[in-house]
């Protein structure tokens, strides 16, 4: 008998990926409790306010489930990338940049909050186009803070760029209304 008519060993257990399913499937069951405790009006015949948070949930499910099937299964990623070492310096910079956004929305408002998020986040990634990624990252976070602001009227950080820009655009529209 030759060694390629031996049966291959049994996958392992790929813990990462299994424990990252878990916390999913945790945090699908965290919205399903909250869903359930928005009130909801008999005004409302189909669509009402739950109908996207169990959407969310739904696909949470899934996709924790097919996590948790790869997990048993041994796992998503080929062999070669479960042998490379984490870079702990990179996910501490991402880290730092998703720290850096919760502590300064509050004191800078949104769009300087996610420029400085997403040039740290790039960083992290290995960018090295500074100035390149914070003029993405501002046309990003204003198309993200006046899609909510103007577009749905609902106010996620107001800071004083935002304040300046509202009051030109403001003009602006009072210019061409007349």
């Amino acid at each position: 008998m030759s060694t390629s008519d031996q049966q291959p060993a049994p996958p392992r257990l790929a813990m990462p990926e299994l424990l990252i399913g878990i916390g999913l499937l945790a945090c699908a069951a965290a919205v399903a409790w909250q869903t359930l405790a928005i009130p909801v009006s008999p005004l409302y015949s189909k669509v009402g306010p739950t109908v996207f948070p169990y959407i969310t949930m739904t696909g949470m499910i899934v996709l924790s489930l097919l996590l948790i099937v790869a997990a048993l299964r041994g796992g998503w990623q080929p062999q070669e990338e479960k042998e490379t070492p984490t870079d702990w310096k990179a996910m501490g910079i991402v880290v730092a940049g998703l720290v850096a956004n919760l502590v300064l929305i509050q004191p800078l408002g949104f769009t300087a909050a996610s420029v400085i998020m997403f040039v740290l986040v790039c960083y992290g990634f290995g960018s090295k186009h500074t100035l390149r990624d914070a003029l993405t990252g501002l046309i990003l976070a204003l198309a993200a803070y006046f899609g909510f602001a103007r577009a749905l009227r609902v106010n996620i950080g107001a800071g004083f760029i935002e304040n300046q820009l509202n009051t030109v655009v403001d003009a602006i529209i009072a210019t061409v209304r007349g």
